[in-house]
C-alpha cells in the first residue's frame, strides 16, 4: 500500500510562487514507480500537471505549466515537490499527488494511489 500526503497549498497573488510537497510512504508496490501531480478546478476535469520517475528522476510536464512549474524529488525526505512560479488565477485548483506503475501517464485512471489534495488559490 502506498500513502501520499500533500502539503503546502495556500493563497498567493498572481505572479507569485508556491511550493507543494507530497510525502510518499509504503512504496513497496507496483503503484509507486512514478509520482504525478494533477489539479482540478471547480467544474473542470482533473488535469495532468507533472510526473517524476522514482528510479531516475526523469520528469515530464503538462503543456499549461511547462516552463513555470518544476517537479523534483527529495531523496532524504521521501517527498516529491512541485515548485510553482509565475502563478496565474488559472492555476487555482485542488492539487493532488498520485502514484502510478508507469512513468508520465497523463490520464488520472492510470494512477492507483491518491492523496487527499491541497487547495491552491491565486488571486489577480
Amino acid at each position: 500500500q502506498v500513502q501520499l500526503v500533500e502539503s503546502g497549498g495556500g493563497s498567493v497573488q498572481a505572479g507569485g510562487s508556491l511550493r507543494l510537497s507530497c510525502a510518499v510512504s509504503g512504496r513497496h508496490s507496483i503503484g509507486s514507480n512514478a509520482v504525478g501531480w494533477f489539479r482540478q478546478a471547480p467544474g473542470k476535469v482533473r488535469e495532468f500537471v507533472a510526473a517524476i520517475k522514482w528510479t531516475n528522476d526523469n520528469t515530464c510536464y503538462g503543456d499549461s505549466v511547462k516552463g513555470r512549474f518544476t517537479i523534483s524529488r527529495d531523496h532524504s525526505k521521501n517527498t516529491v515537490d512541485l515548485q510553482m512560479n509565475s502563478l496565474t488565477p488559472e492555476d487555482t485548483a485542488v492539487y493532488y499527488c498520485a502514484g502510478a506503475g508507469g512513468f508520465c501517464y497523463r490520464v488520472r485512471y492510470n494512477y492507483d494511489y491518491w492523496g487527499q489534495g491541497t487547495q491552491v488559490t491565486v488571486s489577480s
